[in-house]
């Protein structure tokens, strides 16, 4: 491998939205570092390299097994890079989980992952990464954020508070950054098709056919254009979530206590 040679990295790209990510960067003509902490990250190369597009000939794609939801893994990555010869162009916070439980119902390990994976590593990341871009006064960062970051409803405590975090983390970056060349953008999905939630399959065509449920592939396309034109935010689908984020704001907490109570959510 040549010294220094220009890659992206992509987290939780075995499937999913990272894949989705992933695939987008390959056909823009992007080396890939895909991580993500099981073995089926091997399957997502040899479909990356197989992909029938000439602009993805040539390119390397090495996977990576490691749990990015320990403290020290974001200093353990960037080691890598360096080792390995590889200067980070793009950044992909991706990597992630999905829970619907109440605080206290969650096990004490879980909490700890979620912490870790949604604030202490992508944050870390894009300290360590982002000193290199701000030094070469070009770089790109996207942190995949999500519209609950503006919801503050039972059962989403943390998930939601974690993103609020990044969204918040990341609007400071982009601030801080854009002077230097160095563009970074939160992009924050509603719903996305990726058989993360049990419901049935018409349900799931029916909301992409009403733009209230994206696929992996449109909120890759249109993140990774926010990104590249520096915008420092982009939501995908677009109006309906705005709209549904805004009208939870508006309930106050003492109805929401009420329907607590009468548990009917």
């Amino acid at each position: 491998m040549n010294e220094f040679k220009k890659f992206a990295i992509v987290t939780g790209a075995s499937s999913g939205i990272g894949y989705a990510f992933a695939e987008q960067l390959a056909k823009r003509g992007y080396n890939l570092l895909i991580v993500s902490n099981v073995p089926e990250i091997e399957d997502a190369a040899k479909r990356l390299k197989g992909l029938e597009d000439e602009r993805v000939r040539g390119l390397e794609v090495i996977p990576l097994q490691m749990d990015l939801g320990k403290q020290g893994s974001a200093r353990e990555l960037y080691e890598y890079t360096r080792a390995h010869g590889m200067e980070i162009e793009v950044l992909v916070n991706n990597a992630g989980v999905y829970h619907d439980k109440d605080i206290l119902d969650d096990s004490e390990g879980f909490t700890s992952l979620i912490l870790n994976l949604h604030m202490y590593t992508p944050a870390m990341l894009c300290y360590l990464f982002g000193q290199d871009m701000r030094a070469r006064r070009h770089g790109y960062i996207l942190n995949v954020c999500s519209v609950t970051s503006k919801i503050v409803a039972q059962r989403l405590g943390t998930y939601a508070s974690t993103k609020c975090f990044l969204s918040a983390f990341t609007r400071s970056l982009h601030i801080e950054l854009h002077q230097y060349g160095v563009y970074v953008t939160d992009v924050s999905p509603g719903a996305v098709d990726t058989g993360l939630f049990s419901i049935p399959r018409w349900v799931t065509k029916a909301g992409k056919c009403l733009g209230i449920i994206a696929s992996p592939e449109r909120l890759a396309r249109r993140g990774l254009f926010a990104l590249f034109h520096g915008w420092a935010k982009t939501t995908v689908p677009t109006i309906f979530w705005k709209v549904l984020c805004f009208i939870i704001l508006l309930i106050p907490t003492c109805l929401l206590r009420l329907i607590r109570r009468l548990g009917w959510f």
